[in-house]
Order: structure tokens, then C-alpha cells, then sequence
């Protein structure tokens, strides 16, 4: 196999400071799941511990316990996903900050924590129309409640209150917080005072500052990875950090074949509507195998040659957000796909 994916860390590490510099005095969780967005997860969580960043978003607690072995015991870890009893019990341990969203759920940490040193640090979500999950407005008070009294209990220690949003348009946004901001009404009146309130995303905590609180969890611009239909980049001042390249291992008259195929993660739905890099510019992407695939040729290609399949477009190759909107997802999807088998050659 020829393929590698080039990350910069250097870039990696510009990137963490321009989102620092964009939301202060709003604190950045970086966001690493999914494998830090298929950069790896060690590497990235170990640059951006130099670079200054205390907090990690880490979705599930397998992925938690990870950037706690690479990030060490000082930082802190936000999880809000636990799918047992046994998750719950491994995030105690691991001294993880837990996302809880369910009311079962606060009752089963509360139980689990039952035996533990000290109590577990809690944020409570309130869903806020996303549906992904999350308590639902009209059982928040009840919620918060109960999660107040096992604060006062000494079983829980509620630090946060957060949600998601879909980011979708400022109108659906702004309704969203205004019931985020209800619910932390209802929150401090039962005496819930959080240190830390997260709502924003990469693109809201760039485009609005009204949400970005005291925390914002951003993943993809990090990486360099631009919205759906948002701003480049170059424009929002981070760098694409991420170079996915194949050699060429074959020449015919009107094709080269590439060595990367569907089964490295290239979608076989871009054949024929996506550019990748060439030593000669732009060419069309054409079928993709399950291990090969074809680009359109150019004068003078020989075996060796370089293709770059997404980048920040040095060769004339979009980027994994160009490629994602040409077949109707996201760009972090994109870059997610690429096989672990692939390796990963840091600069």
C-alpha cells in the first residue's frame, strides 16, 4: 500500500490557537472522537496538551480513558456518552466529566458512585430541539431537581449544563438558546450553580459569540475542516492540517490507477464528481475499487506520481469538506473513513 495521511502538527497546533484566540474568554474543549477526527487520537491529544488545551471532548468513555493515558491526570475529560452500568463505573474511576442527559441514567451514576472516593463531576443536558438526546424542557425542573438533591447529598457534583444545537440556521439557533437559557433559570433556582455552561460548536462558536458561554466544544475547525457550506479556511484563518495521498502504480492512455480503494474509505460514490491533485493540476476521480481506483491522466504521468485525494489544495485537490458536499454529507465524515490501516506520517 502507497497511500499515507499526511497531519501537520504544526498546523494542528495554529489551529488551536486561532480558536482560542477567536472565543476567549470562552475556554476550548477540543473535540477527539472518531480517533481525533482519523488524525490519531495519542498524537493530537499530546500536541494539543503542549499547546495549552486542559479539556477534551471525548463522546464515549473507551475513547475517554484513552485521552486520559495520553493527556495525563491533569487534564479534564468530557464524555456524554455511557452505554452501562460498567461505563459508568470505568468514567468514575478514569475521573471523567460525565454528560448526563436521562434521568435513569443520573440515578444509575449516583448508584455506581456510591462506592467511590469522591463524587462524580456531572453535566446536565437539556435537550433543546437537536433530539439527539437530552432532557426534554418540559421534565427539566423535575430533573434538576432530583439532581440537586443528590448534589446536597454528596453523590453527584454537578459542574456543567450543556447542549447541542443543529446549527442548521440562526433562527432554529436562537431558539435553541432560548431554551438553553431557561433551563439554566431553572437550574439555579434549585440551587444548581455550573461553572461550566457549553452550547457552541466549530461553526456558532466562530459566528456567534452569544453562545459560547463559558466553554465551547469545537472538533472540526481544529483540524481545519470547514462547515457545510461555510467559509474557507483560509478565511476563517485555520489551516487544513490533513493530506491524503496515493501513488500512482499504473499508466494507461487515458487513466492512471491509484493505490487506494472503498476499502481504504473513498467513497465509491465521488467517481466522476470529485477532483483530486496531480503533479499537473486538478484531474476527475474516476471508478474507485475496492483497493485501486482511477483518475483521469495527464502528460508525462509515470509510476510513482503522487495523487492527492483531499489536502489544502497544493496540487489543485479540494478539501474533505469538497469532497463530503459533492455526495451529500460532512466533511468529518470524510475524514473519518480513511482505514487505520493507512498510516499516518506526522510533520
Amino acid at each position: 500500500m502507497t497511500a499515507r495521511l499526511h497531519v501537520d502538527l504544526s498546523a494542528l497546533t495554529a489551529n488551536i490557537a486561532r480558536v482560542r484566540e477567536t472565543v476567549a474568554p470562552a475556554e476550548l474543549m477540543l473535540v477527539v472522537k472518531d480517533d481525533a477526527y482519523g488524525h490519531g487520537l495519542e498524537v493530537v491529544v499530546q500536541t494539543a496538551t503542549t499547546a495549552g488545551v486542559t479539556w477534551f471532548g471525548a463522546f464515549d468513555v473507551r475513547t475517554g480513558t484513552a485521552v486520559r493515558a495520553a493527556a495525563g491526570d491533569a487534564a479534564r475529560i468530557f464524555t456524554w456518552i455511557a452505554a452501562s452500568r460498567d461505563d459508568l463505573r470505568t468514567a468514575i474511576a478514569a475521573h471523567l466529566d460525565l454528560g448526563i442527559g436521562d434521568a435513569e441514567l443520573l440515578e444509575e451514576l449516583a448508584d455506581a458512585a456510591s462506592d467511590a472516593a469522591g463524587a462524580p463531576r456531572v453535566h446536565l443536558k437539556i435537550d433543546t430541539g437537536l433530539h439527539r438526546n437530552g432532557v426534554r424542557p418540559e421534565e427539566w425542573s423535575t430533573f434538576v431537581a432530583r439532581a440537586a438533591a443528590l448534589q446536597a447529598a454528596g453523590r453527584i457534583d454537578v459542574v456543567g449544563v450543556w447542549s447541542h444545537i443543529a446549527e442548521a440556521s440562526d433562527a432554529e439557533d436562537d431558539d435553541a438558546r432560548a431554551v438553553f437559557e431557561r433551563a439554566l433559570h431553572e437550574a439555579e433556582a434549585v440551587g444548581i450553580r455550573p461553572h461550566v455552561r457549553h452550547l457552541a460548536a466549530s461553526a456558532a462558536s466562530f459566528a456567534r459569540p452569544e453562545f459560547r458561554y463559558d466553554m465551547v466544544r469545537v472538533g472540526a475547525f481544529c483540524y481545519g475542516i470547514r462547515s457545510a457550506g461555510g467559509p474557507s479556511a483560509d478565511t476563517l484563518g485555520l489551516r487544513t492540517i490533513a493530506r491524503l495521498e496515493a501513488e500512482v502504480v499504473a499508466v494507461h492512455e487515458e487513466t492512471v490507477r491509484i493505490d487506494i480503494g472503498a476499502a481504504d474509505g473513498l467513497p465509491s460514490s465521488l467517481r466522476g464528481r470529485a477532483m483530486v491533485g496531480t503533479p499537473a493540476g486538478a484531474r476527475r476521480l474516476g471508478p474507485v475499487g475496492g483497493a485501486q481506483s482511477l483518475v483521469d491522466a495527464w502528460t508525462g504521468a509515470a509510476v510513482g506520481d503522487v495523487v492527492t485525494i483531499y489536502g489544502p489544495g497544493g496540487s489543485g485537490e479540494g478539501t474533505a469538506t469538497d469532497l463530503a458536499e459533492v455526495i451529500g454529507t460532512i466533511g468529518e465524515e470524510i475524514a473519518v473513513r480513511v482505514s487505520p490501516l493507512i498510516p499516518r506520517v506526522y510533520t
